[in-house]
């Protein structure tokens, strides 16, 4: 259950929106668009034959609404000055973080354009309704999960169990200690499928090769004497960008002879609350 969002706007302002306090001057009356959203497919038709063929799918932009109640105490606030406080975080085109927690102590994050703000002037109890379109759609903890480890020589895997119901994007930071000429990255779901990246290029003690399979920002970077450079064309093409799954992952980096010591890091993300 969610018990309160944190409103954040560009200049690190906060704004806190309780679900139950009568006291507060602002109080959540409904919240719409926390589901998953809907996916957007695509498919192909060909001539004499039935049905069509699917192509792709992807998930489309997120749109939260919060229809909000204004309770001033007349001491302090009124309903004018509680309005012109929301500017500050809502006013149409505006970007804003949104930080919603859950009773079990989870928190997550979502970015978002406030699309519109509708206020009544004249209404003897008014409500505001924000619409505030979030264009990645997904619920991300903020907090970095970092996981020490080293390379092996063998099948022996190292178990991720991810909560998120969305796949997450890895960093993998290799520590080289001796001279590598190449290594293997492995992950393997809860279904048995295996997804595997294959590098292959020298290096040497002191290297720091990163390994990013963020959407967005995918890459390989090698930090050789203080100097950083792509390393992109060391991954082969048919390899896949290494992702967690929802459940128990079987990960490993192979590679022959003596470890080499890596840092693994991600986020998990949820497609609704």
């Amino acid at each position: 259950m969610l018990t309160k969002i944190d409103v954040t706007n560009r200049r690190g302002n906060v704004l806190t929106l309780p679900m139950i306090d009568e006291e507060a001057p602002y109080v959540i009356e409904d919240i719409d668009g926390l589901d998953p959203v809907d996916a957007a497919l695509s498919a192909s038709s060909y001539a004499g034959i039935d049905g069509e063929t699917f192509q792709s799918a992807k998930r489309s932009a997120r749109n939260i609404v919060i229809k909000l109640d204004l309770e001033p105490d007349f001491g302090t606030d009124t309903y004018t000055t509680l309005r012109q406080n929301l500017y500050r975080f809502f006013l149409p085109k505006s970007q804003i973080t949104m930080r919603f927690y859950e009773d079990t102590g989870l928190y997550v994050d979502i970015v978002g354009i406030v699309e519109k703000m509708p206020t009544p002037l004249f209404d003897q109890s008014p409500t505001v309704q924000i619409s505030i379109m979030c264009y990645q759609p997904d619920f991300v903890d903020p907090r970095i999960v970092t996981l020490s480890g080293h390379t092996v020589a063998d099948t022996t895997n190292t178990t991720i169990d991810y909560p998120g119901n969305v796949e997450s994007g890895t960093v993998l930071t290799l520590n080289v200690n001796r001279p590598v000429s190449d290594f293997t990255i492995y992950n393997t779901d809860e279904g048995g499928n295996i997804y595997q990246l294959d590098f292959t290029g020298a290096l040497i003690a002191d290297d720091v090769l990163v390994i990013s399979s963020l959407t967005g920002n995918k890459g390989v970077t090698l930090t050789r004497a203080g100097i950083s450079s792509s390393y992109l064309y060391g991954r082969s093409a048919q390899s896949s960008w290494i992702q967690l799954f929802e459940g128990i992952n079987q990960f490993r980096v192979y590679t022959s002879a003596e470890p080499i010591p890596y840092i693994l890091e991600y986020q998990v993300r949820y497609g609704g609350l």
